[in-house]
């Protein structure tokens, strides 16, 4: 279970964090608005209090900036979708990497792999590198190799394809009328590609997709989207997140079944932003003692989100250094890559 924190709501939401990592044994949190002093300081006191080391995580597409107020921002994707030089975007990515490896992060929900091809997309748009799916696929590969390269992970998202929508999941569930051989040749062309070059993490969309998935239910939670699709056909092995469960996309499938179970027994191993994570845990429980959920399926992945932790360096876990940390983010080089980005994308 990995929980959303904001240091910009203050200490007394910073203690309740503290108790919900006590409580619950959580495996991981996602680190969103604020400052750098503050989630670094924020950082050092949540892993210290918990037994087994916290997996950071952010949304750091186009840099710690994208989140942290004080922090560097690079240009966004459909910016880099312009630039020729493809080891431009590798040298973003590096950067990237190297920002999140200084604050403590581990994980960055980045690149967007989605394929823009709807103009009137209301959350991917700017977010995308373009409507092309060769671009997309090398400037992916591009930011995904630098990123890791600096012992970062990376999570290409959002599977299956939220490129050609007009909602936003966040609000609502968008349907993808496409067929599944449009999906194969279009939508899947980066996550093979990525797949094959080490990614370490995918996370799925809450998308209703019907040529892939029973009707109307949400990507996220389907079984055929995961296990089948993006297991067993495009084979892949690493962490598979969820997008936020708190979002209008999947939520309303708590009226149904508990969307923590749904999302474990589709295949997730990271369950991020719980509406409720102790009746999550608890309806997990209970599944594995009624031999719904085997010892197998379970320690599948605690295996996985375990080795995560290995290797990103936490078996050897140490403080984030403030001193000099609001420096080290905003270096010169820093300045002069983004230059040489806008510059060579205009």
């Amino acid at each position: 279970f990995t929980v959303w924190v904001a240091t910009k709501e203050g200490p007394e939401k910073m203690k309740e964090i503290e108790d919900i990592i006590k409580k619950n044994h959580l495996g991981g949190l996602i680190f969103s608005l604020g400052n750098i002093i503050d989630q670094a300081i924020a950082t050092n006191r949540f892993q210290s209090i918990s037994n087994v080391p916290l997996l950071i995580g952010m949304d750091a597409e186009w840099g710690i900036g994208m989140r942290l107020d004080d922090a560097f921002s690079f240009p966004y994707n459909m910016t880099l979708g312009a630039v020729a030089d493809n080891a431009l975007i590798n040298n973003v990515g590096k950067r990237i990497g190297v920002h999140a490896k200084r604050l403590g992060v581990h994980i960055n929900f980045a690149p967007v792999t989605d394929i823009n091809t709807n103009p009137n997309n209301p959350v991917i748009g700017s977010r995308s590198f373009g409507e092309d799916k060769f671009n997309v696929t090398k400037k992916s590969l591009a930011y995904l190799k630098g990123m890791q390269s600096q012992g970062i992970m990376g999570s290409a998202k959002h599977f299956p394809g939220h490129g050609d929508t007009s909602k936003d999941s966040h609000k609502t569930l968008p349907t993808v009328n496409f067929s599944s051989k449009r999906l194969k040749e279009v939508e899947f062309k980066p996550y093979r590609k990525l797949i094959n070059n080490g990614l370490t993490s995918v996370m799925v969309a809450h998308l209703n997709v019907p040529s892939i998935s029973e009707k109307g239910l949400p990507t996220s939670l389907s079984k055929d989207v995961i296990q089948h699709i993006l297991k067993s056909d495009l084979n892949f092995k690493g962490l598979v997140v969820t997008d936020a469960l708190n979002m209008k996309g999947v939520s309303e499938y708590s009226k149904v079944q508990n969307i923590d179970l749904m999302a474990f027994l589709a295949g997730h191993d990271v369950l991020i932003i719980s509406n409720d994570i102790p009746k999550g845990i608890s309806s997990i429980l209970s599944a594995y003692k009624k031999g719904l959920i085997s010892e197998q399926r379970l320690s599948h992945s605690v295996k996985k989100v375990l080795m995560a932790k290995y290797k990103v360096g936490l078996n050897n876990y140490r403080p984030v250094k403030i001193d000099g940390l609001i420096q080290d983010l905003n270096k010169v080089e820093d300045m002069a890559l983004n230059y040489e980005a806008f510059g060579e994308a205009l």
